[in-house]
């Protein structure tokens, strides 16, 4: 089961951009789904998404407010900060489900409204 330590170690890969160790995470065919977007499978399938994601941002930081554990699941919940290109900000909350298989991840579950983060200056409503 995932620990708030394992949690907070897995955010900060996340938000410096590390996606190796993000990838590290991860067992090998895991399915990555990121908010409305279509599932990929695999580590590495995940790990390009989210490089490919960061690179799309200036900079990205969770703030994780609560954490639960249920069988062989982990969820939590916040707020993320994306820092646009144009170094203006969008403050969302996330909920995020780990489907665990031992100390990784089998499905990574991440719910947010992104709908405004490539509108310059945007906010959510």
């Amino acid at each position: 089961m995932a620990s708030i330590e394992w949690i907070t170690r897995l955010f900060h890969s996340i938000d410096t951009n590390d996606t190796d160790t993000f990838a590290g995470f991860l067992t090998p065919d895991a399915l990555f789904k990121f908010a409305n977007q279509e599932p990929v499978i695999g580590k590495e399938a995940a790990r390009q998404t989210v490089a490919e994601f960061l690179s799309s941002i200036k900079a990205i930081q969770h703030d994780v407010l609560d954490v639960w554990e249920k069988g062989g699941a982990t969820a939590c919940h916040g707020i993320v900060t994306y820092t646009r290109h144009d170094s203006s900000q969008l403050r969302v909350p996330f909920a995020n489900v780990f489907k665990m298989q031992g100390n990784l991840i089998q499905e990574y579950l991440i719910y947010v409204d992104a709908s405004q983060l490539y509108v310059p200056g945007g906010d959510a409503p």
